[in-house]
């Protein structure tokens, strides 16, 4: 299936969350198995040569995609959620999103010293989130080998503060 095929299945929704706002919906690419299954075998595929021994999801998409992922390959999965979200010990950053601030948590034995780690989540826009999400993982030890998203709305340029990690994105608009 091509990258134009699956762009296809995106639903743009003018002003969402708010006036001025395109949202880029990508429930219809999630009911079509087969878009759901080229997504998942594009992020298995990377994180395969990647070399990662555990997949980092960012909530709450980020888990759609990285968990089935994680399973492919018989890895590990470990979500990162919003602060007071998980039950127990966390480390916790802060992180600046499209529409405000959020604190970030993922559980102090989620991953090994050394261990290298790939995120993924379903949106790139200001590299607010992304960024946060490397630095927990790196807050514990772990190796960022790759950020992997399944769009990414360059416009916003959060691939530049990025930097030095090196970045997916399957959909870029």
């Amino acid at each position: 299936m091509s990258i134009a095929s699956l762009k296809a299945r995106v639903r743009d929704i003018p002003d969402f969350p708010k006036k001025g706002i395109l949202f880029r919906d990508i429930t219809p690419l999630l009911k079509e198995p087969a878009s759901f299954r080229e997504i998942v075998a594009r992020l298995t595929a990377a994180v395969r040569k990647s070399g990662a021994k555990v997949v980092v999801g960012i909530e709450s998409r980020g888990f759609i995609f990285g968990a089935p992922v994680a399973a492919k390959l018989g890895i590990g999965f470990v979500p990162i959620r919003k602060k007071g979200k998980l039950p127990w010990r966390t480390r916790q950053v802060a992180c600046t999103l499209e529409y405000g601030q959020e604190i970030l948590e993922i559980h102090a034995d989620a991953v090994k010293r050394g261990q290298k780690v790939v995120v993924i989540d379903d949106l790139l826009a200001t590299g607010g989130t992304a960024q946060a999400a490397a630095k927990l993982v790196e807050k514990l030890g772990g190796k960022v080998a790759l950020l992997a998203f399944v769009i990414e709305l360059e416009f916003l340029k959060g691939r530049e503060k990025l930097g030095r990690y090196d970045a997916l994105s399957l959909l870029k608009y």
